[in-house]
This record gives C-alpha cells, sequence and structure tokens, in this order.
C-alpha cells in the first residue's frame, strides 16, 4: 500500500460515517453547510452543487475556522455540520479530518464526491459558482 493510500484509510478510519449524496442534500436542508473544494476548472466543466459553498482546497482551513479572522461568514461555529466535496471523495476525507483538527467535530465528506451527488440525479448548477475571495 502506497503512504497516500495509508494515510487516506486512516483518515477515513477517523471519520467514521462519510454521508452518501441523499444525506449530504439532508444535511444541508436542516442547516448544514456543504462545501465544494474543487479548483476551478472542475466546477466550470461540470457545474456545482446549488447552495454549497466554494472554497479552494488551499483556503479551507482559514475560511472555516470560526475563530479565524480570515473565515468565512457561513462559519459561525464548531458544532456546524459540515459536508466537504470534492470530485470524487478522495481529498476531501483528508480535508474533512483536518477540519475535524481545527475542532469542527461534525465535519465529514462526500462518498464518491461530486461525481456521486451527480449520479444520485440530484440539482447541479451550471458553471463555476461563487468562490469565498482569499486569504
Amino acid at each position: 500500500m502506497s503512504a497516500i493510500d495509508a494515510l487516506l484509510a486512516q483518515a477515513r478510519r477517523q471519520l467514521g460515517h462519510r454521508v452518501d449524496a441523499r444525506e449530504a442534500a439532508a444535511v444541508q436542508e436542516t442547516g448544514g453547510l456543504l462545501v465544494d473544494i474543487r479548483y476551478a476548472e472542475l466546477r466550470e466543466r461540470d457545474g456545482t452543487v446549488p447552495g454549497a459553498l466554494i472554497v479552494e482546497r488551499n483556503e479551507l482551513e482559514w475560511r472555516l475556522d470560526p475563530t479565524g479572522a480570515h473565515r468565512a461568514p457561513e462559519a459561525t461555529h464548531h458544532d456546524l455540520p459540515i459536508v466537504v466535496i470534492c470530485n470524487e471523495g478522495y481529498a476531501s476525507s483528508l480535508a474533512a479530518l483536518s477540519l475535524r483538527q481545527l475542532g469542527l467535530h461534525r465535519a465529514t465528506d462526500l462518498a464518491g464526491g461530486f461525481q456521486a451527488w451527480r449520479r444520485a440525479g440530484l440539482g447541479v448548477a451550471s458553471g463555476a459558482g461563487s468562490e469565498v475571495g482569499g486569504r
């Protein structure tokens, strides 16, 4: 097993339950936050999850730390349910674990990523979406 595969497996063990697309939609419907960390080219090509916060991976921790000066307005408290979305559900597992390490104990990720969302027939908005500003 490669080092990154071992790290990913460890991250997923620590996360425990990862959500499927329908569970992610339910999190959003009940006030949780869906966070799309895909880069702009993928969002332009495939679209976005309606209502998801767009934060590219390199800005994630700064934007979602409720105690940080550079936080997004949506990052209101450590108890916020957060579902991180990448393209296929790999980078999002590592990102969600990083958020947990910041104290966002309800952070998890979407198994299968944006592609699973799309396959589930859930809504997709066209275009890149609005990204939270730079740090």
